[in-house]
C-alpha cells in the first residue's frame, strides 16, 4: 500500500492600516519558485523534518523573518486548511496566522508589497493555492474580535486620537461604528491602565485640538469587553 506525503506550511496574513487610515492592506510576497512562480501570495514557509522549527510558532517566526520581513505588534494563530486540491503538488495543509502591523511598517525590495485588503477579499487580486480564503478567514477572525476586544488598537501608531481609533475599528469591521461607543471604550481602557493619556494634543488643519493617547496593553493579548460594540443584530 502506497503512502501519500503531506506538504505542510505556515502562512502569515499580515495587515496594516492604509495611509488614509480608512481601510486595511495585506502584505503579499512574490513567489520565487514553482508552483505559481512570479505570482503574489501570502508570505509563508514549508515545515518538514529538514527545517529547524521545533513548533508552529517557530515556523511562524521564520516566515516573518525570512519572507514577510516585518515585526508585528500582535499575532495569533487563526486555523488550518488542508485538502488534496489546494496545491498542485498534492495533499497539503496550511496553518495560518493573523499579524497586525504598525501603520508605519514599510517593506523593501520588489518581492514584497502591500495590497488593498478589499481587492483580495473581492477576488480582484487572485492569489494562488487557497490564499484568498485564508485572508478571508483571518479578516473574519479580526472582525469578530473587534466587536468584543481592543484588538484594533494594535494597528495604530504609538500616539493616536479618538478619531484614529474609530478609523481602525471601522476598517477592521468594514462598517461604520458609533464614535461615542469607541470613546467610551477608550475611557474604560484608560481607567484600567491599558490606555495612557499622553497629555499631548494633535492639531488638525481644521477643528479643535485632539487629545493624544497611547496603547499600553497589559500582556500579550487584547482586552476583552463584556459588551458588544455593535447593537444587537448589527
Amino acid at each position: 500500500m502506497s503512502t501519500v506525503e503531506v506538504l505542510a506550511s505556515v502562512d502569515i496574513v499580515a495587515l496594516r492600516l492604509a495611509p488614509d487610515a480608512q481601510h486595511l492592506q495585506v502584505l503579499l510576497h512574490r513567489r520565487e519558485r514553482e508552483p505559481h512562480a512570479g505570482q503574489w501570495a501570502l508570505p509563508g514557509v514549508i515545515v518538514n523534518g529538514r527545517t529547524p522549527d521545533t513548533s508552529l510558532e517557530d515556523a511562524a517566526s521564520r516566515a516573518l523573518h525570512e519572507k514577510a520581513r516585518v515585526q508585528p505588534c500582535y499575532m495569533e494563530q487563526v486555523g488550518t486548511e488542508g485538502n488534496a486540491f489546494r496545491d498542485p503538488r498534492g495533499w497539503s495543509l496550511s496553518t495560518y496566522y493573523l499579524a497586525l502591523l504598525d501603520p508605519a511598517q514599510a517593506v523593501e525590495g520588489e518581492q514584497l508589497a502591500f495590497f488593498d485588503l478589499d481587492s483580495v477579499l473581492g477576488r480582484k487580486v487572485l492569489l494562488p493555492f487557497d490564499h484568498n480564503l485564508l485572508v478571508e478567514r483571518a479578516r473574519e477572525r479580526l472582525a469578530a474580535k473587534t466587536v468584543y476586544s481592543s484588538l484594533p488598537l494594535y494597528l495604530l501608531a504609538q500616539k493616536f486620537t479618538v478619531q484614529d481609533a474609530l478609523g481602525a475599528v471601522q476598517a477592521c469591521l468594514g462598517q461604520a461604528v458609533n464614535g461615542t461607543s469607541v470613546r467610551k471604550r477608550l475611557e474604560r481602557l484608560r481607567e484600567l491602565g491599558w490606555v495612557r493619556d499622553t497629555g499631548e494634543k494633535h492639531q488638525p488643519k481644521l477643528g479643535r485640538p485632539q487629545q493624544l493617547y497611547q496603547y499600553t496593553p497589559q500582556g500579550e493579548r487584547a482586552f476583552m469587553f463584556d459588551r458588544s460594540l455593535l447593537p444587537e443584530g448589527g
